[in-house]
């Protein structure tokens, strides 16, 4: 753990890995060196926080994907209008979107 002047406490999960082996192209390579090397952080470092990013705004969008199919599923079972279910989940989204 490490405290920092504002008080804030970092504690870091360690958690069990595996190694990957992937094909990147030479060019996208050198990109995320320069990425890397610019952000003082090492390549290995910049891909796992790409790759967690990515990953958090999929798995929000899943659970995102599901409240709104468990919401029509509800609203099918108090409103027997088609019809006016669709436009409410369409509000939903409307609305989530602003």
């Amino acid at each position: 753990m490490e405290k920092s002047e504002e008080g804030f406490v970092l504690q870091l999960r360690l958690r069990p890995g595996t190694t990957v082996s992937l094909q990147i192209p030479v060019d996208t390579l050198a990109s995320l060196e320069k990425v890397a090397a610019s952000r003082d952080m090492s390549l290995q470092a910049l891909i796992k926080f790409y790759i967690g990013q990515g990953l958090r705004q999929d798995l929000a969008k899943l659970f995102a994907d599901r409240v709104l199919e468990k919401t029509a599923q509800v609203l099918t079972r108090h409103i027997p209008s088609e019809e006016e279910i669709s436009s409410i989940i369409r509000e939903i989204c409307t609305e989530a979107v602003v």
